[in-house]
C-alpha cells in the first residue's frame, strides 16, 4: 500500500533568506542555520533530517518493544547529528541515537539485555535509517535500566 505525503513551501530571498513550509500537522519557518552562516530563522534541513531519524527511531523502539510483550516505565532519546564541511561543501556525516530505556523495578538481567537487543534492531528496522543507508552513518547507543535499581546494559 502506497503512502502519498506532501509539502508546500514558500521561500524569499536567496541564500540568506528564509522560508515557511507546510505538511500535515508541520509548519515551520526554515533558514539556512547560524552556524552555517545563515539566519537562523526557524528550524532547517539539518534539524529536520534529525528530527526525522529520531522520531522514527523512537516510534520503531516504542512498537517493537510492545510487541515483544516489553514494559518500560520511562523512555527517551537524545540524538546527535553530525555535519561536516570539506572543500567548501556540507555533508550530513553522521546520526547517533541514544535512546535511554527504564524498564519496570524487578525486571531480570535477562529482560535488560533483551531490551538492549531490539533498541539496537530498532534502529535497523526505522524507515528513516534505511533511505539514509549508504550516506549517513547511524548508529543506535542504547543505556537500560531498571527503576529504582542500579542495573544497567549499555552498548
Amino acid at each position: 500500500m502506497e503512502h502519498k505525503f506532501e509539502l508546500e513551501a514558500v521561500w524569499e530571498g536567496g541564500r540568506n533568506g528564509q522560508g515557511c513550509i507546510r505538511s500535515g500537522a508541520l509548519e515551520s519557518e526554515v533558514s539556512i542555520p547560524l552556524v552555517m552562516d545563515g539566519p537562523g530563522t526557524g528550524t532547517n534541513p539539518d534539524e529536520m533530517l534529525l528530527g526525522a531519524a529520531a522520531t522514527c527511531y523512537m516510534i520503531s523502539l516504542a512498537a517493537m518493544l510492545e510487541r515483544s510483550g516489553l514494559q518500560t516505565d520511562r523512555l527517551s532519546l537524545r540524538s546527535t547529528a553530525v555535519v561536516d564541511t570539506e572543500n567548501g561543501v556540507f555533508t550530513y556525516r553522521s546520526i547517533t541515537h541514544r535512546p535511554l530505556l527504564i524498564l519496570p523495578a524487578g525486571s531480570e538481567p535477562p529482560t535488560l539485555e533483551r531490551a538492549e537487543r531490539i533498541a539496537l534492531k530498532a534502529e535497523r528496522s526505522c524507515m528513516i535509517t534505511r533511505a539514509l543507508a549508504g550516506n549517513v552513518q547511524v548508529e543506535a547507543l542504547p543505556i537500560v535500566r531498571i527503576a529504582d535499581d542500579e542495573s544497567e546494559v549499555t552498548a
